[in-house]
């Protein structure tokens, strides 16, 4: 369920018999020949999922996070990590203020990874508080399926291009990672990376895609029990 398919009265309801919150924080970057919303879909698609077998809330996603170093391929728009980990607060406190008390974050993009600092602050500080993290592509079952395929995951690659991410033809074969020096601004980005996708196979057969999206389903599952 997702709260633009409710209104106030559910969401009282709802908290009488559950106390649990899915938050989506995504992005809204360059992702190759992928949807600039990739990292808010991925997440969302997973939420909606296990709300589906649970009937725990999802929370309207965060579509911006913090991408400066893709800045200059447009429609890259990015929040201050700053902003970011206010806003993620902000939240929080509005969800706990209603009664929320175990908020699974699903994180679809690295550059927000600076949230889980702030929400260690707030667990400290909100009584009986709990929060969970999940980060699909860097789980545990979803790596050991792209090694079991003999896949390189990386950004924009064949690992996130799901059915509802692609908005164009994808092309075939594998590019080439290219070399990375240390941390690179916007512009050296964009000259490093070029198309954007950092290396690796384009696509995949759609049935690898659909074993990767259920292993990481299976993990929100399990986060889900908060045990």
């Amino acid at each position: 369920m997702r709260f633009e398919e409710l209104n106030w009265f559910d969401i009282e309801k709802y908290l009488e018999v559950d106390d649990r919150l899915m938050l989506v924080l995504g992005a809204c970057e360059q992702h190759g020949y992928l949807s600039l919303t990739t990292d808010a879909l991925i997440p969302q698609a997973l939420g909606d999922a296990a709300s589906q077998q649970t009937g725990v809330l999802v929370a309207p996603p965060i579509n911006f996070g913090a991408s400066p170093y893709f800045l200059a391929y447009p429609g890259t728009l990015s929040l201050r990590l700053s902003t970011l980990l206010d806003l993620v607060e902000d939240l929080v406190r509005s969800a706990y203020g209603q009664g929320f008390r175990r908020i699974l974050v699903l994180n679809g993009h690295g550059g927000n990874d600076g949230v889980r600092g702030r929400l260690y602050e707030l667990a400290n500080e909100l009584p009986d508080m709990q929060f969970a993290w999940y980060a699909w592509w860097q789980s545990h079952s979803v790596t050991l399926l792209a090694e079991s395929h003999d896949l390189k995951p990386a950004h924009a690659n064949w690992l996130e291009a799901f059915p509802f991410t692609q908005v164009c033809e994808l092309p075939d074969g594998e590019k080439t990672p290219p070399k990375v020096a240390g941390l690179l601004g916007a512009k050296q980005a964009k000259q490093t990376y070029g198309d954007g996708v950092f290396g690796g196979a384009y696509q995949v057969d759609r049935s690898i895609m659909d074993e990767i999206f259920k292993a990481a389903l299976e993990d929100v599952l399990q986060f889900l029990q908060f045990e």
